[in-house]
Formats: structure tokens, C-alpha cells, sequence
């Protein structure tokens, strides 16, 4: 189910989180990313424009992985399998999500906040999961006391992580990569600063050490 994620994820470090607006900012934002070292993208279905931004990135960049983020439900898991995402990121999970994900090919990463919640993942399959919202779910703190009993499963921290802490994170042993958008600021973004986002993706890329 998660095999074809795993060298993914352990490869990553960190994965930037993408809200994207326009599509056309999709390809020249990507190539910065990938330019920095950064080549496991998540682009968020916030946005009309996500999934066409998946579609060109997917076409341009075969190199990169490009996978969807915010999915919450069926129609979600087939609409980032359309666009050619090669990995989907959901916040939290719910039964009739998961047997979406278990219909389709794609891998899923699923969201926990607490030792249920991982637990129920881990019975489901999932030896990979999203910790969301991270900083607000105890953090550091919390991913150390999950690891004792639950040392098996390896965590994507997301949400509230930052260069000041995403060392912290990464140095944790149940921690796999994590997630985060500083490197691709929206006012960034809407600068065209192609150049400082590749700056800041190649100092995030020596963050795992």
C-alpha cells in the first residue's frame, strides 16, 4: 500500500507545502524547488488552480515527485490520481477515505494527531503517517512519547514547523521527513523570487544533517 512511498519519503527531508493560486506560478515555483534539492512537492487542494498545478508539474518535472495535499474524501483521491499526483496527503482520515485510497494505486498519507488515532492508521496498514497539526498536537513533546509504544510507525510532521524547529523534528528516530512552507512564502511566490526560494530550498536540504 505505501511501498512506493517509502524511498520517497525517507529520501525527502523536506517536503514544501504549496498553496498555489495561478497555474502559470506552478512550473517556475517547482523548478526553484527542485533546483534547491527539494524534489517530493505537495501541492494542497486548497485552490482552483491545485490540480492543473499538479498536472503541469507531473508533465514538466518527471523527475519530481508531485503529490496532492488536503485530501478529504473519494472524490479528492480520484481527482489527484486524474492529474498524475504520485503521492496524496490527507490531514486527518476517515473510514471512507481510506477505502478510497485502498482502491487506486497512489499512495496515501494519512494524518494522525494522537496514539488512537496512529493506532487505528497502523491497523488499517499504515506504518507511515502525517503528525498534524503538528506544533498544536504537542510537537516534539509528543512524537517522542508516541515512539515509545508505538516505535514502529514513522511520522511527517506538518504544520507549524519552521527552520527553528524542523532540526528538533528531524532529529526525533520516529521521524521520517517533514513538511513546510517558509522556503515557498506566498509573497514570494507573488514576487516571482524564483531565486530566493532556491536559496531557501537549499538550505532546507541541510536541515536532515
Amino acid at each position: 500500500m505505501q511501498e512506493s512511498l517509502v524511498p520517497v519519503l525517507e529520501q525527502a527531508g523536506v517536503v514544501p507545502v504549496l498553496v498555489i493560486d495561478n497555474v502559470s506560478e506552478a512550473l517556475p515555483l517547482a523548478q526553484a524547488l527542485v533546483e534547491g534539492g527539494l524534489n517530493v512537492l505537495e501541492v494542497t487542494l486548497r485552490t482552483e488552480a491545485a490540480l492543473a498545478a499538479v498536472e503541469e508539474i507531473a508533465k514538466h518535472l518527471p523527475d519530481a515527485h508531485v503529490g496532492t495535499g488536503t485530501v478529504l474524501n473519494a472524490a479528492d483521491v480520484r481527482r489527484s490520481v486524474d492529474a498524475g499526483a504520485t503521492f496524496m496527503v490527507s490531514p486527518g482520515a476517515t473510514e471512507a477515505l481510506l477505502d478510497a485510497a485502498d482502491d487506486v494505486s497512489v499512495p496515501m498519507l494519512p494524518g494522525a494527531a494522537n496514539p488512537s488515532e496512529v493506532m487505528r492508521l497502523l491497523e488499517r496498514g499504515y506504518r507511515y503517517q502525517k503528525f498534524f497539526p503538528a506544533e498544536a498536537a504537542g510537537g516534539v513533546p509528543m512524537l517522542k512519547s508516541i515512539g515509545g509504544p508505538l516505535a514502529q510507525v514513522k511520522f511527517c510532521p506538518t504544520g507549524g514547523v519552521s527552520p527553528k524547529n524542523a532540526k528538533d523534528y528531524l532529529g526525533l528516530a520516529n521521524v521520517v521527513c517533514v513538511g513546510g512552507s517558509w522556503m515557498a512564502a506566498p509573497k514570494l511566490v507573488a514576487e516571482k523570487n524564483w531565486a530566493e526560494i532556491t536559496r531557501l530550498a537549499k538550505e532546507a536540504t541541510l536541515l536532515k544533517g
